[in-house]
């Protein structure tokens, strides 16, 4: 039996992913079709206060390969966040998606009580069991961004639907 914890994160961390990979492929193809820089895109935000494009990028890819290794008990890997075309941040998603094809399912067996321990070492420490860390805070998080990368692409005009944020399942 596959442990819950595994069918609950990779595969759903693999199928978003693999489908922000062809709306990136969308957004970058609508750029070039329509005269638009893609810069333009990549720093657009829905509110000023917010992340542009390429960091909901950068941070979904992020949270999917920290919640992997954290839950696997494998390190996390480290990411520079150099990224600053839509090639760059289809290369993330490449290594992203081989880092999650990399951990297997028989690491997340009997983690849901592992301790996950986040910002160790700061005043904004926090300490969760592996299935509440999942759960309550990892999954949210990572939707979160993918969703927000989506939407800003399609308030600038990408013509995307329902049917390319979910992709194949």
């Amino acid at each position: 039996m596959t442990p819950p914890l595994y069918l609950h994160s990779v595969p759903v961390f693999k199928q978003l992913l693999t489908a922000l990979q062809a709306i990136l492929a969308q957004a970058q193809a609508h750029a070039a079709t329509r005269s638009i820089d893609p810069p333009a895109l990549l720093q657009a935000r829905l509110y000023p206060d917010m992340f542009p494009l390429l960091k909901q990028v950068q941070i979904a890819a992020d949270f999917a390969r920290g919640i992997s290794a954290r839950l696997a008990g494998v390190e996390v890997p480290v990411h520079e966040g150099n990224e600053a075309s839509f090639a760059d941040l289809d290369g993330l998603l490449v290594r992203t998606l081989a880092f999650l094809d990399g951990v297997s399912p028989s690491q997340f067996a009997g983690r849901e009580a592992a301790e996950i321990v986040l910002r160790p070492g700061t005043p904004k420490e926090k300490k969760l069991t592996g299935q509440a860390y999942l759960a309550n805070y990892g999954v949210p998080q990572f939707l979160f961004h993918v969703t927000t990368a989506y939407a800003i692409l399609r308030h600038n005009g990408v013509p995307l639907g329902k049917r390319d944020f979910m992709g194949t399942y």
